[in-house]
């Protein structure tokens, strides 16, 4: 329902966010960095004049819903295709190490086994949203390495599905059912080769014959984008999986140039313009710190872990294509940003410790209210520092070898 208060606080938003990144971009760096430092400021760490509220984070999460639509629409799926293998790699390079060091210092720091592995889980994804707006913001997004982080993140989120059930599983029985592991991974194939089937053979038949009268090729986008995200929360991935897949159905190869040239300025508008400030600005409202020595250093470790293990992890995984230092650092502080995906995830794990704990099950929450907030501590801080690290190696690699094919790419995105 929209209320005065709500009204206010979009307000306060949208104003503090416009005027915070305008400064930001006014020096060279990121946008967003503004988005985030207005929610801070507005938000519990500072002021307090705005906090979580559900009308608050369902248009956040219509934020990155438009914003995955948009990016699958500039994305050429040929090219994410071209750079699986990449891809794969910087993938499980980025899931396993940042996994072992969380679990390391989770268990340093006096937390049970259960516990450490879900930490570890915390600090492994990658929120591919905010990769998104990241890379959009520098201009590097339809590059080959746009492509790969993309692709890796896509596949982080799968890791995460099957290693967020073994863990659930483990925690509810003690053991693991390789069963429900084989059918999520066969969910999994299904409605990526259903995705493929749909892109390659019916959806361009579709997309020749739209027409703009009356906004009817937004609403069919739109219905796109819903029908996929629905499809993909079945078969338990992140919604924002199946709006960019969706968003690959309208590129600009299978339909009529002006059509998708108008869809690509409403998406773009109604994303970055009103809703992705929202979504970042949201990222604060959660931020609770201990300000207790025990917590700053735990959290402290935790967030070390987190960017050591996605910069050397990926940076690994990439290098194993003989690519250079700086474009493996490239890859790996673009696979660092974290955003609200260790919020949904605390969540469910909170709520399966404290059924747990009634049940009599565990004596020991699955994860304690510290652990928690490190993690979220965590993710806004890596959301925080992603944008000025990314572009601070784009600068360096693009600085040592300017005429490498990533620079020329880059060069032509500004212009």
């Amino acid at each position: 329902m929209i209320t005065t208060h709500l009204m206010l606080s979009l307000l306060l938003i949208l104003v503090a966010a416009w005027f915070m990144g305008g400064i930001f971009s006014r020096y060279g760096l990121p946008f967003v960095l503004g988005e985030l430092l207005a929610g801070v400021i507005l938000g519990p760490p500072l002021l307090g004049l705005i906090g979580p509220s559900p009308s608050i984070e369902l248009l956040a999460e219509f934020g990155i819903f438009f914003v995955m639509f948009h990016t699958g629409m500039e994305m050429d799926p040929r090219e994410l295709l071209e750079h699986f293998w990449p891809s794969l790699a910087v993938a499980l390079g980025g899931f396993i190490l940042p996994f072992i060091l969380g679990y390391a210092v989770t268990k340093a720091f006096g937390g049970t086994v259960l516990q450490a592995l879900f930490v570890g889980m915390g600090i492994s994804i990658t929120a591919i949203a905010v990769q998104s707006v990241i890379l959009h913001s520098l201009k590097i997004s339809t590059t080959y390495l746009g492509h790969i982080i993309i692709g890796a993140a896509i596949a982080d989120d799968i890791l995460s599905l099957i290693g967020l059930s073994v863990l659930l599983s483990l925690a509810k029985s003690g053991t693991v059912h390789a069963g429900d592991i084989s059918l999520i991974v066969l969910k999994v194939v299904g409605f990526f080769g259903m995705t493929i089937l749909l892109g390659q053979f019916v959806m361009p038949k579709i997309t020749k014959r739209l027409h703009d009268r009356d906004g009817k090729a937004f609403t069919f986008a739109m219905t796109t984008a819903l029908a996929m995200a629905y499809l993909a929360e079945l078969v338990g991935l992140h919604l924002i999986i199946g709006a960019f897949l969706a968003g690959q159905y309208v590129r600009k190869e299978v339909m009529d140039e002006k059509i998708y040239d108008t869809m690509l300025d409403r998406f773009y508008g109604i994303s970055y313009g009103f809703l992705v400030p929202i979504f970042f600005a949201s990222l604060a409202f959660h931020l609770h710190i201990y300000w207790t020595a025990s917590f700053l250093v735990f959290a402290l470790a935790l967030t070390a872990a987190a960017v050591l293990g996605k910069l050397l992890g990926c940076g690994l995984g990439y290098a194993l294509f003989r690519r250079n230092v700086w474009e493996s650092s490239i890859i790996g502080f673009g696979m660092n940003g974290r955003g609200a995906v260790e919020l949904v995830i605390a969540s469910v794990v909170i709520k399966l410790s404290n059924e747990l704990m009634a049940a009599g099950t565990i004596s020991e929450p699955l994860l304690t209210e510290s652990q928690f907030s490190a993690l979220i501590v965590m993710a806004f801080v890596t959301t925080l520092m992603a944008p000025v690290t990314l572009k601070w190696s784009v600068m360096k690699a693009c600085g040592s070898d300017e005429k490498a094919s990533f620079c020329m790419l880059w060069d032509e995105k500004k212009t």
